[in-house]
C-alpha cells in the first residue's frame, strides 16, 4: 500500500459533469443490468409479508396468531362488541437501517467494472425502497463526491448516470472516501447504520484508511477482484469496520454478497 500526502476535498457534483458525455452503450449496458437486478428484487420483497426484527404490538391483520393479551383486554374494556382488528397480536418488524455506498471510481470506469457498479447501484436502491430504508452514494477517486445524501430522493436510474458521467481518475484515497462516507452516516439517527465499500482496496494516494474504518458502527467491503487488487488491506478494512468482506469478480456476484453481508 502507498501512503502519500496528498491532500483530497470533497468536490461539487456539478463541477464534476462539466463538458462530460458517457459513453452512451456503456450507459445502456449498465442500466439494463440495473433494471433487471431491481425487477428480480422488487418481485421477491412482495412476497414477503413481515420482518424480521424487535416484535412489536399492533391491531391484528389476519397474519400472526401471537396475541398481545394485556394490550388486547385493554382494548376490549372499551369495546364490547370487538373486531377481529381489536384483537391486539406481536409481529416482528422491519427496523429502518441507513446506508452508505461508496463506490470506487478511479481509473477507468468500464467493462465489468461498470457492470459490478450499476448492479450495487441497483441492488442497494431496491433493497432500500423496499425496506423503507435511505441510501447514501460517495463516488471517489484522489478527491470524493457525495452524489446523493441520505435525506434526498434519487432514482436509481439517475444516480447511475451520474456515477457514469464523472471522468475517469487515475489515484485512489479510500482514507477520504470513508472520512466523507463516515461523516454522512454520523448524521443519521437511524438504529442499523452502515457502509458498503465498492473498491479494489488499491490504495494509494493520502494516509492510511485503516484508523478511519473504526469509526463506522459497520463497515462492509466489496473487493473488486476482476483485477488488480489488495485483499489485505480489504480483510483489514472490514475487520476494523465490523463488518464483513465480499469479492465480487462479475456483476452476477454483486447480489448474492449483498444479500450475505446485510441479512
Amino acid at each position: 500500500m502507498l501512503v502519500t500526502g496528498q491532500p483530497a476535498r470533497l468536490r461539487d457534483v456539478a463541477e464534476l459533469f462539466e463538458d462530460t458525455t458517457p459513453d452512451r452503450e456503456v450507459t445502456a449496458m449498465a442500466q439494463r443490468i440495473a433494471r433487471r437486478l431491481a425487477l428480480r428484487r422488487r418481485a421477491r420483497e412482495r412476497r414477503a409479508e413481515r420482518g424480521a426484527g424487535r416484535p412489536v404490538s399492533v391491531p391484528y391483520r389476519y397474519r400472526s396468531d401471537d396475541i398481545d393479551l394485556d394490550r388486547t383486554i385493554e382494548v376490549l374494556t372499551e369495546r364490547p362488541v370487538p373486531e377481529d382488528t381489536d384483537i391486539v397480536v406481536r409481529e416482528p418488524m422491519r427496523t429502518r437501517r441507513d446506508v452508505v455506498l461508496v463506490v470506487d471510481v478511479s481509473g477507468s470506469m468500464k467493462g465489468e467494472k461498470v457492470r459490478i457498479a450499476a448492479a450495487t447501484v441497483a441492488a442497494l436502491s431496491e433493497e432500500a425502497t423496499a425496506r423503507g430504508d435511505r441510501l447514501a452514494l460517495v463516488a471517489f477517486w484522489s478527491d470524493a463526491a457525495l452524489l446523493k445524501p441520505l435525506d434526498a430522493h434519487v432514482p436509481a436510474g439517475r444516480l447511475l448516470d451520474q456515477l457514469l458521467r464523472i471522468p475517469a481518475r487515475g489515484l485512489t484515497n479510500v482514507g477520504f472516501a470513508l472520512a466523507v462516507a463516515n461523516a454522512e452516516l454520523a448524521r443519521s439517527p437511524a438504529r442499523h447504520r452502515a457502509a458498503v465499500l465498492l473498491s479494489d482496496a488499491v490504495h494509494n494516494a493520502g494516509p492510511d484508511p485503516r484508523p478511519l474504518a473504526r469509526r463506522f458502527p459497520r463497515l462492509h467491503v466489496l473487493l473488486e477482484t476482476d483485477g488488480e487488487h489488495d485483499a489485505p488491506l480489504a480483510a483489514d478494512l472490514a475487520r476494523l469496520g465490523r463488518g464483513g468482506l465480499a469479492a465480487v469478480a462479475t456483476h452476477r456476484d454483486v447480489a448474492p454478497a449483498l444479500n450475505r453481508l446485510l441479512a
